[in-house]
């Protein structure tokens, strides 16, 4: 009974130490990684996605994990019309931040975009919950499950070879 009090000191003690390590992650960008972030921006901007998505994941390889380079990322890769690997960015940038705001919306956007129009309700669903319906980012959701999937297929109609008829 007498080491009672200093056993529970010491557990206590570990047990904030065992904390501390395992808080979150700092978002401070590495310079490296902050660079090529910024470079990725500009030539998303100019329309060069290839020219961003690498420099996306060059900033992911030098800061693995970053939410901020996860969603540029995914981003990216949606607007260059993969939404597949858009989704597994978005989704593993919400696995480190549940209530990212702007994952969710980034998320619901490519599930329209892929015909999931009903998954996409589940994410506007959730981020109304979370900012409310006047937020600006519940306002961009709804609008494209309003828009609705953007067609993809193109029927073998639409492209029949013109026949040539050519002397031997």
């Amino acid at each position: 009974m007498r080491y009672t009090p200093a056993a529970l000191a010491l557990s206590l003690a570990f047990g904030l130490t065992a904390s501390v390590l395992y808080s979150a992650p700092s978002s401070v960008l590495d310079p490296r990684a902050s660079a090529l972030v910024s470079e990725g921006r500009g030539a998303v901007a100019s329309g060069n996605l290839e020219q961003a998505v690498d420099n996306f994941e060059a900033a992911l390889a030098i800061q693995p994990g970053s939410v901020t380079v996860m969603l540029e990322l995914a981003d990216a890769t949606r607007r260059q019309g993969m939404q597949g690997k858009a989704l597994h960015y978005y989704r593993v940038a919400l696995v480190q931040d549940p209530q990212n705001i702007e994952a969710i919306t980034g998320e619901g956007t490519a599930l329209v975009e892929k015909g999931a129009v009903e998954k996409a309700k589940r994410s506007l669903a959730r981020l109304t919950t979370l900012c409310g319906k006047t937020c600006p980012q519940t306002k961009q959701l709804a609008l494209a499950i309003a828009k609705g999937p953007t067609p993809r297929m193109v029927s073998a109609d639409e492209v029949k070879p013109t026949p040539v008829v050519s002397q031997n």
